[in-house]
């Protein structure tokens, strides 16, 4: 059974939708063999998240006229379920949004970024320059890392809400986990840092904590997932076939709620 609405993939940072480089692997293509029409954004990987929602909103109403459709699903992983609250919340498109999942997204922030844009910019801004340059030569528009860093740190727990402030979008969320450092050696130091600082469960990236907004659903598989494996990068087969279900699960609960 198809989704009544497109779904619409969002990513976060360092990865890049290009020609032969795909967002989110094969997993676009092994939803559209499902029958759902799926298309990924084209956001920039290290743009800010204000200018990130307005570049969805453009994508999204030229899909919506394109597909003749009144509303879309919106998939985000990581810092793009911040672009997609943003676009909701504070660009009006919450009468085009049927639902939003975000993925391993970073509600409350990362102990990371918090730790990262502490230190004095003459340290930071060197790196945050190159990283720039780089995403600019790949595609980014408007590359803004050091503004990335900011908006990546730490929500006060007093200063958060989990409240969802549109209710007309169906809201849920997922996390990830890792039990080790071995569930994913590309992610195993900052899984061990955030492990030293926080103490929490993570997915070498984000705490399950800050994955939780909305309807929390839990993990996304019932296995050890890194924060980059969720996307089809650089996976094993075995791991692969527990993304593949995930997603197409997923994509199955939205069709069966009418979305």
């Amino acid at each position: 059974m198809a989704s009544n609405f497109p779904i619409i993939l969002v990513y976060g940072i360092f990865v890049k939708e290009m020609k032969y480089f795909k967002a989110f692997g094969g997993i676009e293509k092994v939803l559209k063999n499902a029958g759902y029409d799926v298309y990924t954004a084209r956001t920039d990987s290290f743009g800010t998240v204000e200018n990130n929602a307005l570049q969805l909103k453009e994508q999204i109403e030229t899909l919506l006229q394109k597909r003749c459709a009144e509303k879309v699903n919106i998939i985000a992983y990581s810092k793009g379920g911040l672009d997609a609250r943003y676009l909701i919340e504070k660009l009006d498109m919450e009468k085009h949004v049927a639902s939003l999942t975000t993925i391993s997204a970073p509600h409350k922030g990362t102990k990371l970024a918090t730790r990262f844009y502490s230190y004095p910019k003459c340290l930071i801004k060197p790196f945050t320059f190159c990283l720039n340059v780089l995403y600019k030569i790949l595609g980014d528009k408007n590359p803004n890392s050091l503004e990335v860093l900011r908006n990546l740190q730490e929500i006060p727990e007093e200063e958060f809400s989990n409240e969802v402030v549109c209710k007309s979008v169906y809201s849920q969320s997922y996390s990830l986990r890792m039990d080790k450092y071995g569930d994913d050696i590309l992610l195993g130091i900052p899984f061990a840092l955030l492990k030293k600082i926080d103490g929490g469960r993570c997915d070498g990236a984000v705490t399950h904590e800050s994955s939780q907004w909305g309807e929390y659903k839990g993990h996304c598989t019932d296995t050890p997932m890194s924060h980059r494996q969720i996307i089809d990068f650089m996976v094993g087969k075995n791991k692969k076939q527990k993304i593949y279900e995930f997603y197409l699960s997923l994509c199955q609960d939205l069709a069966d709620r009418g979305f």
